[in-house]
């Protein structure tokens, strides 16, 4: 497998998340989308079911009524905690900073432009 494509699997917008909330220890799907604000049923199981085929994390089906399923990381995925929390709490440190940085960078636009999503347009 070529590195692009699993840094295209880690790096996606939902991975990160699900490794980080996984690292205390298993969760149920609810507690998964509960603690991800904004991902919707669809791309968490998308999500999730990549991962598994990745070999990051397991998927355990509990014969129970209603169904229970427990996601975990492997020890494949466990590897990748050290890396994943350091970009976290690198992220949760500067937030702050990159925010004013923001800031900063919309109040240079000029009169003649507008921003969209972080991107300058000349206006017509």
């Amino acid at each position: 497998m070529a590195t692009r494509q699993i840094l295209d699997r880690i790096g996606d917008k939902w991975s990160l998340y699900i490794v980080a909330l996984l690292a205390n220890g298993p969760r149920r799907f609810s507690e998964l989308k509960r603690g991800i604000d904004g991902i919707s049923q669809r791309m968490l199981t998308l999500t999730l079911r990549g991962l598994e085929r990745d070999g990051l994390i397991t998927r355990t089906l509990y014969p129970t009524i209603p169904p229970r399923v427990d996601y975990a990381l492997t020890e494949l995925g466990s590897k990748l905690l050290q890396p994943v929390m350091a970009l976290v709490n690198w992220a949760n440190e500067h937030q702050t900073a990159i925010a004013a940085a923001n800031q900063r960078f919309d109040d240079k636009t000029e009169p003649d432009q507008v921003m969209v999503q972080g991107v300058v347009y000349e206006r017509r």
